[in-house]
């Protein structure tokens, strides 16, 4: 008679793994829901402390699809045309980058590189705002848009930390707030649809890994509901300094995981 299969062969059940992955994928869905979009990207290294990585991208991607449905629906209609025909293009031919190397390349590689580009990014507007004013308005750029959103959809894909390669353009752009977050949200969610083929044809839509998305799915609405609620009321001044803030937390944790041992 075959062994009665335990229940960790189908979900995981670590109490110190839900302790963690709770707050971060509250984080997460706070981020789609349109405030601090940088602050998304600590889902994985948060999960990553406990499981692999890969694992933890597998685990947080149908969590992030049902985000998406709520962010989508609350920012419908509301991104910039002009940037989001750039930035579509580019994301999808990371993905598919993406998809090629997601064997290949390391966890600590890619937290690292994208640890780097984050804390770059912030290094950069520190220097332009060092008189104390915020630098003009960056100008269009189909180029820079294309390669940054390109290497987006490539760590995206790997690690779901697509956020600070986007932010390297569109931030300095100053769009309008509702206009940036609606951009942002739509791009990634279009992002992570697409992901799931990829994501299926590696094997890591595992029934384990459905069912513990299963168990988390239901703190996908209510972190949107609490990320509308804050961008609706938080100033501007505010509200990039918290991105800022939150990329900043985010590029220290990544570039610590890559060169921890």
């Amino acid at each position: 008679m075959p062994p009665v299969p335990a229940w960790s062969d189908y979900l995981i059940t670590d109490p110190l793994f839900y302790l963690l992955a709770v707050p971060a994928l509250l984080i997460t869905g706070i981020s789609k829901g349109g405030f601090a979009s940088g602050g998304g990207n600590l889902s994985v290294p948060a999960m990553a402390l406990l499981i692999p990585a890969p694992q933890a991208a597998a685990i947080s991607l149908p969590i992030l699809c049902a985000i998406d449905l709520a962010g989508l629906r609350a920012w419908w209609g509301r991104w910039n045309k002009r940037e989001m025909r750039v930035i579509l293009p580019g994301g999808l031919l990371g993905i598919l980058v993406g998809a090629f190397a997601f064997g290949l390349m390391t966890d600590r590689a890619t937290k690292l590189i994208v640890g780097g580009i984050a804390l770059a990014f912030l290094a950069r507007s520190l220097w332009l705002g060092r008189h104390g004013s915020a630098p003009p308005p960056a100008a269009h750029s189909a180029a820079r848009g294309g390669f940054w959103s390109a290497l987006s959809g490539f760590t995206s894909t790997i690690a779901h930390a697509g956020g600070p390669p986007l932010a390297v353009y569109l931030y300095p752009l100053r769009l309008e707030r509702a206009q940036l977050a609606a951009t942002t949200v739509v791009f990634f969610g279009v992002m992570n649809y697409v992901k799931l083929v990829p994501y299926a044809l590696l094997g890591q839509l595992s029934l384990q890994n459905l069912l513990t998305s299963l168990v988390l799915l239901p703190l996908a609405p209510i972190g949107v509901w609490i990320g509308v609620w804050l961008q609706r009321r938080i100033s501007d001044r505010l509200f990039y300094r918290t991105v800022y803030i939150l990329l900043g937390t985010t590029g220290l944790k990544l570039v610590a995981d890559g060169l921890g041992s």
